[in-house]
């Protein structure tokens, strides 16, 4: 066992560097050129890196999953000559903090100085925040560099959106987190040069595979694994994969909460759904839930699907889905994962119908292309006299008053007469519908 001072990473504080600083801060890139994977961004030829070295920087939105550099590069956009750089987060900063950063912004304007503002996490800031943010973007008081993992179209409301460029940040594949952990590896001033760690390629490829995209996690886990390899191994021994394996499985469910490909999990969720694949969705609702996903947002997908997927051919899932809901709601977490399950499994194996949301597509587009036609005179009500004179109600027939409690007078605008909006289909039971609808539009079609 080696002596206690060889097991530091570092054998003497680096200058400049906090020597409890986690190694994904001390290994922040210091320039553009140090960003990894964003070349078609910030290489020679990107357009983020032209537009910094031209000075005239617009409005950013800065969007893409955890760990590729995001704020990194904002910061570093926002330090270039007569730029002045604040910096915000959206977790903690309100109306209050937004403000205080506008008048700053102003002092330095009139110091001849241009404010960049970066907000991380901006899909976080509420529309009040984003509204009092507008003017001052609007005006230039202070140019926006916000970083977001989330999609802003669906996050940043639509006048702050349009006053901002977005560029989309790739997701870092697994040869360019390989490369970055051997640099840190091997760096002898922020990295972990100065200890006696061995990286060889498998490990490094270890790490780069299981940091699922994500820079800080890749840097993390590598600081993980080097703590675990130097008290264990024999000096000169390479990292080990079993210190990899045992970092991955101490720190990776933490760091999945990032909501990472958000959009493409809910439709992997949905569309496992409607493909009848119970184990596939289930795995698809456990992965959003691990990722910290809300479990509200979840249950109102599975509502929704039980209507547009399910419909008449399973009357009971809407009901279901619908108590799933207000089940979450009222339990929360960890129980209600049950619950969605339950749900999820139940939607999955349902009979499968599409005919009702495709009715009211049908029946919307009528109603576009042919407007406001007349409501056929036995189908108004008539109040007044005047309007009972005009012939409103004039044929109407009670259904519970008919026979089988149907009449076959046609309802529909005259324009519209033998227009089918409701297809039901055979599935389920929805075949029932199928078949008693069938008798009812032949009578119309007779009578």
């Amino acid at each position: 066992m080696p002596p206690d001072d060889s097991l530091e990473l570092f054998a003497e504080p680096t200058p400049g560097v906090a020597p409890g600083a986690p190694l994904a801060d001390r290994m922040r890139p210091r320039s553009l050129d140090e960003v990894a994977g964003q070349d078609e961004l910030v290489g020679p030829s990107g357009p983020l890196r032209a537009l910094a070295e031209a000075g005239e920087l617009p409005s950013l939105i800065l969007w893409g999953p955890p760990g590729c550099g995001k704020t990194t590069v904002a910061r570093l956009l926002a330090t270039g000559p007569g730029l002045c750089c604040e910096v915000l987060s959206a977790v903690t900063a309100g109306v209050k903090e937004i403000r205080e950063t506008v008048e700053s912004a102003r002092r330095e304007r009139r110091r001849g100085l241009r404010t960049v503002l970066v907000i991380d996490e901006i899909h976080r800031l509420n529309r009040a925040q984003q509204d009092a943010l507008l003017p001052h973007v609007e005006s230039g008081t202070v140019t926006l560099i916000g970083a977001t993992t989330e999609n802003p179209s669906f996050e940043v409301i639509a006048p702050l959106l349009s006053r901002c460029r977005v560029f989309t940040l790739a997701r870092l594949e697994e040869p360019t987190l390989a490369a970055l952990v051997r640099r840190a590896a091997e760096d002898p001033e922020r990295g972990l040069g100065s200890s006696r760690l061995v990286l060889g390629d498998d490990a490094a490829t270890a790490i780069g595979a299981v940091a699922d995209g994500d820079a800080r996690r890749a840097l993390g886990l590598l600081e993980a694994a080097a703590a675990l390899h130097l008290r264990r191994a024999k000096p000169g021994a390479p990292l080990a994969l079993e210190a990899v394996r045992e970092a991955a499985g101490r720190a990776l469910l933490v760091h999945d909460r990032d909501r990472e490909e958000h959009y493409n999990v809910v439709s992997a969720l949905i569309k496992s759904l409607r493909a009848s694949d119970p184990d596939a969705a289930l795995y698809y609702a456990a992965r959003m839930l691990a990722a910290g996903e809300d479990p509200r947002f979840l249950a109102r997908r599975l509502v929704i699907f039980a209507s547009e997927d399910v419909g008449n051919a399973e009357p009971a899932a809407l009901p279901l889905a619908t108590a799933a809901y207000q089940a979450v709601e009222r339990i929360g977490m960890p129980e209600g994962r049950i619950v969605l399950a339950q749900a999820v499994a139940f939607l999955a194996c349902a009979p499968k119908s599409n005919a009702a949301y495709l009715a009211i597509e049908r029946a919307g587009r009528a109603v576009a292309e042919r407007g406001s036609l007349p409501v056929p005179m036995h189908l108004r009500n008539a109040p007044t006299g005047l309007m009972k004179g005009l012939g409103y109600g004039r044929g109407y027939q009670y259904p519970h008053d008919a026979p089988e409690r149907f009449v076959a007078t046609p309802n529909l605008p005259e324009a519209l007469q033998g227009e089918l909006f409701y297809q039901p289909t055979r599935e389920g039971a929805e075949a029932a519908i199928a078949e008693r609808l069938a008798r009812w539009r032949a009578r119309r079609r007779s009578e």
